[in-house]
Order: structure tokens, then C-alpha cells, then sequence
């Protein structure tokens, strides 16, 4: 199984199990949104805690599902996936080690708070393959300074892990092995209250940015299958990368 859940004290925990890099395909996307509603159906769960196995997080989605004509239903999928997370009724941690990249580094923006080793990299690449990442362009000028927001996108280069803390995506930086030790710790301070409690204030703070994120994340979808793949760069920048060469530009 590409994914693992368990529970245990009010504690979630979803477990990304296919390294080294953990891509997210449309199967593991699909899996983790039922396991998040079945989570969400607990009313004891006070917080969920997002992992993996192996030494990096997540490399990013299956760039060979982004072709045509598949990309048509894979965009819609995987900001559903995101929606869920960061719609989810209890805090969401996400315990980040090494790399973090493109769709992972998306799925880990869309949680509550996250807890990286010191070796973590964050960053979406996807400028490199001619596209865009959708979930990038609209959290992230949320979390940080519109500058620092357009540069992570427009470069498609990577920060580590103080970077992203001191940019405010990352709210803990600890030793690589201690990464989901400490995580854990955060989501056992949260798991001690209330569930009705936790799920109240999780409603409270997401209250005012709620209508934002979603409208933010269905424009920035639409972008991406409407207009975005429409061009020709796009198709050449994914064929380039799933076919491992340099991609011809036409700038069109």
C-alpha cells in the first residue's frame, strides 16, 4: 500500500509509503482522499499527522499523468485533494524531510503546520517543465511576502529548511531524525484538548481566508487545464521531462 493510516489518542496519522521519492499519482491522490474522510468521520480525531517513508517527503505528482488527455481529469483530482486537506476539520502537521518538491510541496502547503528536518528542500519545479504549479501560485502569497511568493514560483529553485522558516511556511526546523519525533510532540499539545474544542477553533481561523483558498485554487485550475495546456511549451515540457532531454522552447 502507498499509503499508510493508523490512529491512536486522538492522533491521525497518514504515512506516504512508496520511496525513494513518494510520487503522488492519481492512485495515491485517491487513496489519501478516502482515508481523509474517514478521518473526518471521527468525531474523537483531534489532529492528523501527514509523513513518509524513506529519506524524502514527496518528489511531486506523476508528471506522465500530466499529458494530454489524462491532465484533464488529474488537475481536478489533485486540487480535491488539496481542498481536503486544507478543509480538514482538525489541524493537519506535516513532518517534511528531505525533499519536498512540486505537487508535494503543495500538499504540504495546504497544511496547518510543518515540521522539517534540517535538511529538507522546498520548492515547484514545474516552470522548468513549461507549466505551473497550481496550489504554489495560490497559497503561497497567503504564507509569505507576495516577492518571496513569485520568486519560489518564477525560479522554480529550491529553500531550505531555515529559509522556509524564516519566509513562515515552515513553523519548526529540527535534526533530520528527529523530524517526526518532534511532530509528533506538536500533535500531542494539540491531541490533549477538546476535539470540539480543536475543530471550533480550526473553523475560526480558516473562517476568513475559507472563500479565498477555494477561489484562489479553482482559478488557478482553471489557468492550468483551460489555458495553460493549450500551448505547446507545456505538452513539449512534459514530454522532454517523462522522455529524459532537454525540452525545445517555442515560447507558445
Amino acid at each position: 500500500m502507498p499509503i499508510h493510516m493508523t490512529v491512536a489518542h486522538g492522533i491521525g496519522t497518514l504515512v506516504l509509503d512508496d520511496p525513494p521519492l513518494n510520487i503522488l499519482s492519481r492512485a495515491v491522490l485517491a487513496e489519501l482522499r478516502t482515508m481523509l474522510r474517514d478521518l473526518a468521520a471521527d468525531a474523537t480525531l483531534r489532529v492528523v499527522l501527514l509523513r513518509a517513508e524513506g529519506k524524502h517527503f514527496s518528489a511531486g505528482a506523476d508528471v506522465g499523468e500530466h499529458l494530454p488527455p489524462e491532465y484533464e481529469e488529474m488537475i481536478p483530482e489533485f486540487l480535491d485533494t488539496i481542498s481536503q486537506v486544507s478543509e480538514f476539520p482538525t489541524p493537519v502537521i506535516a513532518a517534511v524531510r528531505g525533499r519536498c518538491l512540486g505537487g508535494g510541496f503543495e500538499l504540504a502547503l495546504a497544511a496547518d503546520l510543518i515540521v522539517a528536518g534540517e535538511g529538507a528542500a522546498f520548492g515547484v519545479p514545474e516552470i522548468q517543465l513549461g507549466v505551473l504549479p497550481p496550489v504554489a501560485c495560490a497559497l503561497l502569497p497567503e504564507l509569505v511576502p507576495p516577492g518571496a511568493a513569485s520568486e519560489i514560483v518564477y525560479t522554480g529553485d529550491t529553500v531550505n529548511a531555515r529559509e522556509a522558516c524564516e519566509l513562515g511556511i515552515v513553523r519548526h526546523v529540527v535534526p533530520d531524525d528527529r523530524t517526526e519525533e518532534a511532530a509528533l510532540e506538536l500533535a500531542g499539545r494539540i491531541a490533549r484538548h477538546s476535539a470540539a474544542a480543536v475543530r471550533s477553533v480550526k473553523r475560526a481561523i480558516r473562517a476568513g481566508h475559507a472563500a479565498k483558498r477555494t477561489e484562489a485554487l479553482k482559478a488557478a485550475g482553471t489557468v492550468y487545464v483551460d489555458e495553460l495546456m493549450k500551448t505547446r511549451d507545456a505538452v513539449e515540457g512534459l514530454r522532454a521531462f517523462t522522455e529524459k532531454r532537454k525540452p525545445t522552447w517555442k515560447h507558445a
